[in-house]
């Protein structure tokens, strides 16, 4: 394919046709802010933060969104583009109620960081939080719309790659707000609580409601695992503080099979690990009491029952029920084991009930 020369901040570069500024830049070690711009959706180019300059056109130009073009000039790092980006900064901060203190996403919130970047101590205008009441009405999703900045990036998430079509912008100007239909609360909605939109959402606007003050995103430890749900094999992110798994979380650098999407049951359906209930160790119940036993022990007990209750019965007697938590090679070997070793064709698979 015939590449695109260009220019950014002084560097000669090449592209391929039909890239961004944006993509180019951050492909050549060029840093430039984003907030509404997420990867896989459509551009937008919204809330302007990643706006720069470009030879021969009078305005600036939003990068995210603008395609390059053979001898393009692009500065990016200029007093006006400087200047332009710290005040959308300072908008956003003065639209909502972005008190870092008690904010679950005090320490992974964008705004907060280009806060930081840009140096600003206060923003010029007076802060008017538009005082919505915190949506608390399930027990897996909290929403802030206090604390939306309007990006679109939930909205784009759920209705581009989950294709829930559940989310969308209502009511106009200063009162705009983001929401499924009719202003409802997400538990009176469709949704389907996969979380996209908490891994999307730049703020604290949305986050999930059971890692709340169970640690803070610099004290927590991700371990990339295989989800244990069904047999797809989706990739995630548990996120560990003092040994125990506050969260999961998906990353769009994990690629397939699920690119970082993640189902209800992926991503809220952890607390199990950790309740007083669970079973750690194999139960051999004598006399009418359940005693712990090794797993060699419990191995064995099975394999001696199964094989009496064969011999006495035949081997239509036994029946084996696989699960979905299972890997499909796992339950392959499962089937294999009922047909070939019992003799049974009595096999059945929980996912088909």
């Amino acid at each position: 394919m015939n590449k695109i020369s260009l220019t950014i901040n002084g560097k000669k570069i090449e592209a391929v046709p039909g890239q961004t500024v944006l993509e180019v830049a951050r492909e050549n070690g060029i840093d430039i802010p984003t907030l509404c711009y997420y990867p896989g959706t459509k551009l937008v180019g919204a809330c302007r933060v990643c706006v720069v300059e470009i030879e021969g056109q009078r305005c600036l130009a939003a990068s995210c969104a603008m395609p390059v073009s053979p001898g393009m000039v692009v500065r990016t790092d200029t007093p006006r583009v400087v200047e332009a980006q710290k005040m959308v900064v300072e908008l956003l901060w003065a639209s909502g109620d972005h008190n870092c203190l008690v904010c679950e996403a005090n320490g992974n919130c964008e705004l907060q960081d280009l806060v930081y970047r840009f140096k600003i101590e206060k923003p010029r205008f007076p802060i008017e939080p538009p005082g919505y009441p915190v949506e608390r009405s399930n027990t897996m999703i909290q929403r802030d719309l206090n604390k939306c900045i309007l990006c679109g990036r939930c909205i784009r998430v759920c209705n581009e790659i989950q294709v829930n079509e559940v989310l969308d912008f209502s009511e106009r100007g200063s009162r705009m707000k983001v929401g499924p239909a009719f202003d409802a609360d997400y538990i009176d909605s469709n949704c389907v609580f996969c979380g996209a939109c908490v891994d999307a959402c730049p703020t604290g606007a949305i986050v999930n409601r059971q890692s709340r003050f169970e640690g803070r995103p610099w004290e927590l430890k991700k371990v990339r695992t295989t989800c244990g749900y069904c047999g797809v094999g989706c990739q995630m992110d548990l996120n560990l503080h003092e040994g125990r798994i506050v969260k999961v979380t998906g990353s769009r650098d994990h690629g397939t099979p699920n690119y970082g999407s993640l189902c209800v049951k992926g991503r809220f359906g952890m607390d199990f690990i950790h309740h007083p209930s669970r079973l750690k160790k194999p139960l051999i119940r004598e006399g009418g009491e359940l005693r712990e036993a090794s797993w060699d022990e419990a191995y064995s007990y099975i394999a001696d029952r199964m094989s009496a209750i064969k011999a006495k019965h035949g081997p239509d007697s036994l029946a084996g029920l696989s699960s979905a938590r299972c890997t499909n090679e796992e339950n392959y070997l499962f089937q294999k084991f009922i047909r070939a070793a019992v003799g049974t064709n009595n096999v059945d698979h929980c996912a088909r009930l």
